[in-house]
């Protein structure tokens, strides 16, 4: 292991005067509960009784979650619909303690929500209402101009892109352009269909379906040993020559993370997950981890590890969820015996 928990402690102790801006797409999240009994007499379907509903900030807002959760500021970039749903997302986000300043609405689209069908804590069926968000050249100009302002008081910016229409290029080049003067650090989690040059992100944090799909590979069984998947190394080279980041962190599930620096050996950091009931936020929760790290002075090394145990703790959780500082500290300390 390169972190020990008293280093670990110090970092996110450090991570109570530190704001990260997260620029990205922003949704509801619904979740609606239930058990299964019997299946449907109008279709090989099952009926899910209700038991009860609950709403939460998803996509992008799960990313600020996960650094209040950890003890972090937040303030957001994004676009909502000027609708009911936004409203209630809105006032969610601020009564969190998240800053909305960069949020801006557009009349013409609505807000995005996905629904999830839960029973017996399994999805049983996923419902998405979306659209792409489309500015005209003036909102995408005040919007950029938004980013830049609260880049001014920021200790760290995240990208999180989930193809919806809130991150374009010129929405990346505000972000980057205005970290490279303070020198604070921006993390990208991409979306393996959206092209953007992103030269001068400091991590970029794929998933294996991501990471094949943005370098254009088709992707096939995953080796056991990371660092022997030749597949998957080749995806590491021809990434960071596409996004030429200073830090590639390719999430794994079961077989952990593969971290590929600039100069050094691709490193592989075993998953720390004993059980795993739910992959949905993991990938906010691994980015939110690592660049507010970076923020309180953290290694490569150091902010993988601890984006790792971070991940092992939201895994066995159900639902969109975050990982507070306790519960990061007290997952390390289960794992003692490995540091």
């Amino acid at each position: 292991m390169k972190i020990s928990i008293q280093r670990a402690q110090e970092l996110l102790q450090c991570a109570e005067c530190k704001r990260i801006l997260v620029v990205g797409d922003l949704m509801m999240d619904r979740f609606v509960y239930g058990t299964v009994s019997r299946i449907s007499p109008e279709a090989p379907v099952p009926v899910v009784r209700v038991s009860h509903e609950k709403s939460m900030p998803g996509g992008a807002c799960n990313v600020a979650s996960n650094l209040l959760a950890l003890g972090g500021k937040a303030s957001m970039a994004g676009v909502i619909g000027k609708d009911a749903v936004g409203d209630e997302l809105k006032g969610q986000l601020s009564g969190n303690g998240v800053t909305l300043n960069a949020v801006i609405e557009n009349p013409d689209q609505p807000t995005c929500i996905k629904t999830r069908i839960v029973a017996e804590r399994q999805q049983v069926v996923r419902v998405d209402r979306e659209e792409y968000f489309q500015l005209s050249e003036e909102a995408l100009a005040e919007f950029c101009k938004l980013i830049e302002q609260e880049m001014e008081q920021a200790d760290g910016a995240i990208i999180e892109d989930y193809g919806k229409g809130s991150v374009q290029q010129a929405v990346v080049d505000a972000v980057i352009a205005a970290a490279a003067k303070t020198g604070i650090p921006v993390g990208y989690d991409p979306k393996d269909d959206h092209i953007l040059k992103m030269e001068g992100v400091s991590v970029v944090t794929p998933n294996r379906k991501e990471a094949f799909g943005s370098a254009g590979i088709p992707e096939g069984k995953p080796a056991e040993n990371p660092l022997e998947d030749i597949a998957l190394l080749k995806v590491g080279q021809i990434l960071a020559e596409k996004w030429k980041a200073k830090h590639t962190l390719i999430t794994l599930g079961p077989h952990g993370m593969l971290l590929l620096n600039e100069g050094d050996k691709p490193q592989h950091i075993p998953t720390r997950a004993r059980e795993v009931f739910d992959v949905s936020g993991a990938g906010d929760t691994v980015i939110a981890t690592y660049v507010l790290a970076l923020a309180c002075g953290a290694t490569y090394l150091e902010a993988a590890e601890l984006s790792n145990f971070a991940a092992g703790v939201v895994v066995g959780k159900l639902g969109t969820a975050t990982c507070t500082r306790k519960e990061l500290i007290d997952y390390m300390k289960a794992h003692a015996e490995e540091l």
